[in-house]
């Protein structure tokens, strides 16, 4: 999905893209936490573990987060969203036309 987004719905996207990002990377942090700290695991089976973990998630992240411009912003808005990384205040604050858009996406559809 290729289209360019008002004004007005990009201001909105640039504020709440570095809060996503923030989450995300918070979401990925645990993640590789919990992994490290699994029992029965030697050091190099952890090691294997975090490097396809960091691998996945920054597919995961060049999709939702990297070179955002408007005519990709709706596309890299529905994925945040399918991700779980819009809370609904955020997402009430776009254009009732980006709201029908991310409803389609809606939340973890794809995470």
């Amino acid at each position: 999905m290729s289209r360019t987004i008002a004004e007005s719905d990009w201001r909105v996207f640039r504020e709440i893209r570095q809060a996503a990002l923030e989450r995300f990377c918070a979401r990925i942090l645990a993640e590789a936490a919990k992994e490290s700290a699994r029992p029965g695991k030697s050091s190099h089976e952890k090691y294997l573990s975090l490097w396809k973990l960091i691998e996945r998630r920054d597919h995961d992240i060049a999709r939702a987060f990297n070179n955002p411009r408007r005519s990709t912003a709706c596309m890299q808005m529905g994925v945040m969203h399918s991700m779980g990384l819009l809370t609904e205040v955020e997402v009430q604050r776009f254009s009732p036309e980006i709201q029908e858009v991310l409803a389609f996406y809606g939340p973890n559809r794809n995470a």
